[in-house]
């Protein structure tokens, strides 16, 4: 098991990657690290069922320059999430997180993510028997509202019932999701974004930490609820633009330590998959989450055009991505040698 030191003390949720499916592995995290050290991150969603009864090491094991870390489980057996948040406990993670948000029909049919919104009294219980379980906070991420039932007096009864069962901490998307008729691609971009709803949230219940999620593609997005809210969590950008985390120690955590640039990110996260390719972990499992770290830079189609091709390829190591880091840089270079050439011609005519 790599994990760390057993913690109780409640992590830093003033910035945290929200968890994602197939995206938020140990690769991803650890590549993220490489960016920001205090920002809270999360696991995927793992069903309890994974822990209790498949390969648990699969599931749960992580490297210890992860942390802070978070563990979100899916699932509706109290007794169930109990078990899983001692095990969490056990393997060092710093919270559990109940899913009460994820919208797709095959969650839905195990009777977890956001269908449970429409059954307050089960989270409460579920939020109650993990609490019983560990002494590491437990969080719960939900929407604004679901299906019709999407009212504002509805979320005040679901947050004020999950919070008399000791929650403290409540992680809102703030888009309510339609659990039929719209995939949950769909339920990320069509219901309409609704931060005034979470703003009220906090005001109404100012005792409660409340985390706005939805919608944040940048730190200063971020900082713009700072006034409001208790923290915020970034989900798609983090992927789709990962370099907007590389400022986010020193504007939301006032850590002035000197911000990497791109070039160095790759730098820092190298020993990372020279260690995980002498394990055996295939290349392509850690580069697949590196591909938009040039994203809207010069040789940024190139690095990923690179990547893609060669990452998969048997005997693919270390080799491609210094290939691949090269190319960005001459693209670099050739940008700043065009722009030097333009600024001397301006020179020249003035």
């Amino acid at each position: 098991m790599e994990n760390s030191a057993k913690t109780t003390r409640s992590p830093d949720r003033r910035l945290s990657v929200a968890p994602m499916m197939d995206w938020t592995d140990r690769f991803d995290r650890a590549f993220l690290r490489c960016m920001t050290q205090h920002t809270l991150l999360y696991t995927e969603m793992v069903v309890t069922g994974a822990i209790l009864f498949g390969k648990r090491e699969r599931f749960l094991d992580y490297d210890a320059q992860e942390q802070p870390l978070a563990l979100q489980l899916g699932g509706s057996v109290p007794d169930e999430l109990a078990r899983c948040a001692r095990i969490a406990e056990d393997w060092g993670y710093r919270e559990v997180n109940l899913n009460v948000g994820c919208p797709s029909d095959r969650v839905s049919a195990g009777r977890f993510g956001a269908c449970l919104m429409a059954e307050p009294a089960l989270v409460a219980d579920c939020v109650k028997a993990m609490r019983d379980a560990t002494s590491l906070p437990v969080t719960v991420k939900h929407r604004i509202g679901i299906d019709d039932l999407d009212s504002y007096e509805l979320l005040t009864q679901f947050v004020s019932q999950v919070a008399d069962s000791g929650c403290e901490t409540f992680v809102v998307h703030a888009r309510k999701a339609w659990l039929t008729g719209l995939s949950p691609k769909e339920n990320r971009e069509i219901p309409p974004l609704r931060h005034d709803v979470v703003h009220q949230l906090k005001r109404d219940f100012p005792h409660l930490e409340i985390i706005l999620n939805g919608g944040l593609r940048s730190i200063d997005a971020c900082l713009e609820h700072f006034p409001v809210v208790d923290g915020c969590m970034i989900g798609r950008a983090a992927y789709e633009t990962p370099y907007v985390l590389a400022t986010a120690d020193r504007d939301i955590f006032g850590d002035d330590h000197p911000i990497r640039d791109r070039f160095e990110v790759i730098e820092a996260y190298r020993p990372y998959i020279a260690e995980k390719l002498a394990e055996g972990v295939p290349l392509s499992r850690m580069t697949r989450h590196i591909l938009e770290l040039f994203h809207g830079q010069p040789g940024g189609r190139l690095w990923r055009r690179h990547l893609s091709q060669n990452t998969h390829l048997p005997g693919a190591g270390l080799a491609v991505v210094d290939e691949a880091l090269d190319i960005a840089r001459r693209a670099f270079a050739a940008r700043e040698e065009k722009m030097t050439s333009v600024e001397r011609e301006g020179g020249a005519l003035s």
